[in-house]
């Protein structure tokens, strides 16, 4: 019987949070342990703040200081994650991590990324967030397995290739 992946919470220090989440896809992607540590979230809220007279929205975090971790845990899972630069701990008591129940899932507003995306190889999508964040790529391969897509992102006037995950981009309309 396959042991369904839970949410962790994971304490990170403040400000680290998207460079733990980055850490820690690069580190499970090196250990090829993407069927151990499934989704990674840092989740965000849109705030409309007010400056000189103009309204800006901004992207604001729910909970600083916290990435929240989809994950089978395991020695393996667990080392990878508390071995992440940046990470001070999981949240829990002593050295057992507890996962979130469904009902903290659901009124976290936590969504599985596991949607599948509806695109096809050809189309072009945003790139809405990590370095390339505002680009668009036109896909020329996509891997549901590892949730990925590989596309050309036009740069400096020629096509670059780049590899992509499902939760840094979406569909244009």
């Amino acid at each position: 019987m396959a042991e369904k992946a839970k949410w962790y919470v994971v304490h990170t220090y403040s400000g680290y949070e998207n460079k733990v989440k980055v850490n820690l896809e690069k580190a499970i992607e090196n250990k090829g342990q993407a069927d151990l540590i499934q989704d990674l979230q840092v989740p965000m809220e849109e705030i409309t703040e007010e400056k000189n007279g103009k309204q800006k929205v901004i992207q604001k975090k729910i909970f600083p200081g916290y990435v929240l971790v989809k994950m089978i845990m395991s020695d393996e899972s667990w080392y990878t994650v508390r071995n992440t630069r940046g990470v001070t701990g999981f949240v829990g008591p002593g050295s057992k991590p507890v996962p979130l129940s469904d009902d903290e899932v659901k009124a976290m507003g936590i969504k599985d990324t596991l949607v599948a995306l509806d695109i096809k190889i050809g189309e072009s999508i945003r790139i809405i967030s990590g370095p390339l964040q505002g680009f668009t790529a036109a896909i020329t391969e996509i891997n549901s397995e590892k949730r990925k897509i590989k596309g050309l992102v036009n740069m400096f006037g020629r096509d670059i290739p780049a590899e992509l995950e499902y939760n840094q981009i979406e569909k244009l309309d």
